[in-house]
């Protein structure tokens, strides 16, 4: 194992358990694992629907806010 890989898995290990799956299932799929889709539930769904609507009539947060989000997390 490289380095650089223990240092990703080290990383995802001090993430919530359901953001652990979700990379160990992307981990997997580039690796070439056949793993059934992920579903997504009807409140997910809605969820893409209104942000699509929204980046069609061109509405983004200002710079400000996505700022602010880069900064909480020290990035």
């Amino acid at each position: 194992m490289t380095k650089l890989f223990e240092k990703a898995v080290a990383t995802t290990s001090k993430l919530p358990a359901e953001m652990q799956d979700d990379i160990a299932s992307i981990m997997l799929s580039l690796a070439g694992e056949d793993l059934p889709p992920i579903e997504l539930s009807d409140n997910e769904i809605a969820s893409f629907g209104k942000s699509r609507a929204q980046a069609a009539r061109r509405e983004f947060a200002p710079d400000s806010d996505v700022q602010a989000v880069w900064s909480k997390h020290d990035l």
